[in-house]
């Protein structure tokens, strides 16, 4: 008995693991198959195989610390996991034991049409810049529900342009002032912490993907070209 209450315990903690390994990285993964030239469908089949073999095999524990970034490290493993997917039907068949893995329709629609609209790239270049983009939209998740739960959600909502957007395309502070009952002066300041407030938790979220803390700037630089190419 207690051997089944460890195992269903074990089978939990898989299921949870799944769940946010895909729901913060499935992006990438699922632009990147389109762009090998896989269809819809198979696309979303192989990126669900791909979360639950990942899990099912640990794979992640044989990552090599010497090359310290999960980025590359997820990337070698997905080319690994398509290359014998292909062989056979793989991608449906893996996952005994562990929650299929549900991907958002709504989440889905606006990949597909991403990933439409990437014909220029490679699916390399795709691969990092959804790897990046997927960092700024879990930093922006979070800083949101920071400020939700501090009673500030509506100054959240009315800045974060300035996060995403030139100044020059923001709404101007005059403007934003007159809406949130603020002066220009107190939006600045608010600017200034949400800016600081956002790239310290960017920071976090990149830490914890490379495994030498001295590395977190190299790889923070390479997120931002990759934004940017």
């Amino acid at each position: 008995m207690r051997q089944a209450a460890d195992s269903q315990t074990a089978s939990q903690h898989a299921s949870s693991a799944l769940s946010e390994l895909c729901q913060i990285y499935w992006r990438p993964v699922y632009v990147f198959l389109r762009r090998q030239g896989i269809q819809q469908h198979d696309a979303q089949d192989l990126a669900r195989g791909f979360f639950a073999d990942l899990i099912e095999t640990r794979a992640y524990g044989r990552a090599d610390p010497a090359k310290g970034r999960f980025r590359s490290f997820l990337r070698g493993t997905l080319k690994h996991f398509v290359a014998h997917a292909r062989d056979h039907d793989r991608a449906q068949k893996r996952g005994g034991g562990i929650v299929p893995v549900e991907l958002d329709e709504t989440a889905i629609s606006e990949a597909e049409a991403y990933a439409s609209g990437c014909s220029h790239w490679s699916a390399d270049g795709v691969f990092e810049r959804e790897w990046a983009a997927s960092f700024a939209r879990q930093t922006l998740d979070r800083l949101a529900q920071e400020y939700e739960l501090g009673g500030k959600g509506a100054l959240f909502e009315a800045l974060k342009s300035r996060l995403t957007t030139g100044e020059e395309a923001a709404i101007p502070y005059e403007e934003l002032a007159n809406r949130l009952g603020r002066t220009a002066a107190h939006l600045c300041v608010d600017v200034t912490r949400l800016r600081a407030r956002y790239r310290a938790i960017l920071r976090e979220e990149v830490s914890g993907t490379v495994v030498d803390p001295q590395d977190v700037d190299e790889e923070l630089r390479h997120l931002r070209q990759a934004m940017i190419a």
